[in-house]
């Protein structure tokens, strides 16, 4: 039943939050411990679940103090005093940054700091905001709260009855503490940057920082000349701000510098320290642009109104820096995050070279993955005759590491294509496609046709692996017998494999762990390639004497060349190889019912199998097999693919808010064109035009 409207129900529900609010004003009013009377302030706002109906207690609290003005003049005075009586440049130096000390040291001093909590001083803005905002997950819901409802707060407390003290100038010839303290942190800010532009990390990637002047020093001296022009402003007025520009400009060359050692580390490799060196400068800087908006706009209107909306999004970055400052899982996934990026983006690069476009790059693609179905069925077979001998575990379970990494390795030195190992790399390219598309639907017609050609690619390459590796396991099987008159297997083991890829045992399981081993493998590869480029491996390589004078110069030229392009290639096949090989013998060592499937392995088993048994398979078993076969496929390039796309989006800060637009486009392009999931048309279509309307909102960075 509707309810009927009641033109008493808003004066209720202003009298309901006077009456919810009142013992509170009171204590305001009455004066006290003002810390507990804040805590009690946040306490009362706070909502039962994380970011549920914040934004309601907050509203309710700023109409409560519309009808109390000497709650709003206390609580006013109070919020004044926490400016003049407590020390802020901590607050905006040290809160949400990351520590100069090493990562391991930050960890363990994080530990320790969650066993034995931090010695609190109040008389620090940075400590306060820590105490005030107390319970875990305090970030959450201050997060949640609308800027406007926040800014309506503020703006209700200091607004006094007269009328509101926000819209009028800010008198006297004296700096207000909260600007001296600003002005402060802006200059240790400055000398922050200065120092960690002269780091020797960023002095290795980008040497023209010892040929030209630094704009890292430069920026100090212009925010010297800053300071000192803002507080002869600030007594008198008619006092022009010339030095503001030339900062603008030297702190635009500070970050046209950090973006290009940022190019130059994603080729040249990167480290732990350099990858953290880097973030630490980008977040001084962005602060260093959070102060100087403040202070050019009270500049411009020597008011506090203006200001407001900036301080409220700053406020909202503080408070959530102070209840994550012992946050082991944050601290832990933005480190990782970060250098998980510089691998990913080394893998993308990787990873175009598997997504085909035109008819030529697909039947390469074919026929490199039917190299690698026919070195497959020789490693399967090796696999079957190691496994025969029983030997000690320890011993076979480095054989079979041996066989599959040597494999592996040799399938990528021939030029050939194991299709499961693609959709760890093919992902990160389709990450950075995002990321370079911002999530704008005008570019989603592109990117769905990237996803087509990589589904493309992706099917060359099983196609390509199973259309050799069951026949040459079979063929392998017939001249075995041939030659020693016996079955390379009987047809207990032939029973076996087969009941290894039935749907209805554990295979999707195993597939998981085998998809699992690919992804892994896939970082592992892309840690190589960095590995290669920072330590700069290749060129040490080529001025080895001993070497060149034994091989000569050439090859050793054309050597150093084939490890800057293929050692993390390598690398990550080899020890994709450990992988599956030690999956099932950390099983064995620890009890646990865990082994690997992979399709192409699964396949050649088949093919042994059905030789075994003389071709006479029964249909349901020939459909059993065949549909498990397809399923360990399915689940193996699902679950490498996800585990990568996620890493590689999550270490591009991507909240890729069109994921249906693309869904949708790509189920379009199936249903109008099937074919080019399957084979590539005979003249690529030209990208879509980009559309007017792009009124997608930004997958954020």
């Amino acid at each position: 039943m509707a309810l009927a409207w009641n033109p008493f129900r808003k004066d209720r529900n202003k009298a309901s939050d006077e009456s919810r609010f009142a013992p509170l004003f009171d204590r305001f009013v009455s004066g006290g411990d003002e810390i507990a009377l804040w805590v009690a302030l946040v306490d009362a706002v706070r909502p039962a679940r994380r970011a549920r109906d914040a934004g309601g207690a907050l509203a309710a609290l700023t109409r409560a103090l519309a009808a109390r003005p000497d709650a709003r003049a206390a609580l006013r005075a109070a919020l004044l005093r926490l400016f003049v009586e407590h020390k802020q440049v901590s607050l905006y130096v040290a809160s949400g940054m990351l520590p100069h000390r090493g990562f391991f040291s930050e960890m363990l001093r994080r530990v320790s700091h969650r066993l034995l909590p931090d010695v609190v001083d109040t008389g620090y803005l940075k400590d306060l905001l820590a105490v005030i905002f107390h319970c875990k997950g305090d970030e959450y819901w201050v997060e949640a709260i609308p800027d406007e409802t926040w800014t309506a707060f503020f703006h209700a407390v200091l607004t006094s009855e007269e009328g509101s003290e926000l819209d009028t100038e800010i008198a006297g010839d004296t700096l207000p503490a909260a600007v001296s303290e600003m002005l402060e942190a802006l200059r240790m800010l400055s000398y922050h940057v200065s120092s960690i532009g002269l780091d020797p990390e960023l002095v290795r990637v980008d040497p023209q920082l010892e040929e030209v002047e630094s704009p890292f020093l430069a920026q100090n001296a212009e925010v010297v000349e800053y300071l000192h022009a803002y507080r002869e402003w600030w007594g008198d007025p008619a006092t022009p701000l010339e030095s503001e520009a030339h900062l603008g400009v030297m702190l635009d060359q500070c970050n046209e510098v950090l973006q290009r050692v940022r190019r130059r580390a994603t080729r040249r490799g990167t480290s732990l320290t350099l990858t953290l060196t880097l973030e630490r400068l980008r977040q001084h800087l962005d602060r260093i642009h959070e102060l100087l908006g403040l202070l050019r706009e009270l500049h411009q209107t020597r008011k506090v109104a203006p200001l407001l909306p900036q301080a409220v999004a700053l406020f909202k970055r503080l408070v959530r820096a102070e209840c994550r400052k012992n946050s082991l899982s944050d601290y832990w996934s933005t480190n990782v995050g970060l250098l998980s990026r510089r691998m990913t983006e080394s893998a993308g690069k990787t990873g175009e070279k598997y997504i085909t476009t035109t008819r030529r790059e697909y039947f390469g693609m074919l026929g490199s993955a039917a190299l690698g179905g026919f070195i497959i069925a020789f490693m399967s077979a090796f696999k079957i005759a190691l496994g025969a001998r029983h030997m000690p575990p320890l011993t076979e379970a480095l054989c079979f590491c041996l066989n599959y990494g040597i494999g592996f390795a040799l399938i990528h030195i021939l030029g050939g294509t194991v299709a499961t190992k693609q959709p760890a790399m093919t992902a990160n390219a389709i990450a950075a496609s995002i990321e370079e598309t911002r999530g704008k639907i005008r570019d989603l017609d592109n990117l769905a046709d990237t996803v087509v050609r990589t589904l493309r690619s992706q099917f060359a390459a099983i196609v390509g692996n199973l259309g050799l590796s069951i026949p040459v396991a079979i063929l392998f099987s017939l001249v075995f017998q041939y030659l020693s008159g016996g079955a390379f297997i009987d047809a207990a083991k032939a029973d076996e494999l087969l009941a290894d890829a039935s749907p209805l045992s554990g295979a999707p399981l195993f597939a998981a762990v085998a998809g699992v081993c690919l992804f892994l493998s896939g970082l592992i590869a892309a840690y190589y390639d960095n590995l290669a480029a920072y330590n700069r491996i290749p060129e040490r390589l080529a001025q080895l004497r001993w070497a060149r004078r034994l091989f000569g110069e050439a090859v050793m030229q054309r050597f150093a060349a084939y490890v800057e392009n293929n050692l993390g290639a390598l690398a990550g096949n080899f020890f994709f190889g450990f992988l599956l090989g030690g999956a099932t013998a950390i099983g064995t060592l620890f009890g646990l019912p865990l082994d690997i499937r992979h399709i192409a392995f699964s396949a050649a088993y088949t093919g042994y199998a059905a030789a075994a048994h003389g071709f006479a398979l029964p249909t349901v078993i020939i459909v059993t097999t065949a549909a498990g076969v397809l399923l360990i496929g399915l689940v193996n390039l699902l679950v490498s693919f996800t585990l990568a796309l996620y890493v590689a989006m999550r270490s591009r800060g991507i909240t890729f808010a069109q994921g249906r637009v693309l869904s949708t486009l790509v189920l379009r392009c199936f249903f109008t064109r099937p074919l080019t999931f399957f084979f590539p048309p005979s003249v690529e279509a030209p990208p879509a035009p980009p559309q007017e309307n792009s009124g997608a909102t930004g997958n954020g960075s």
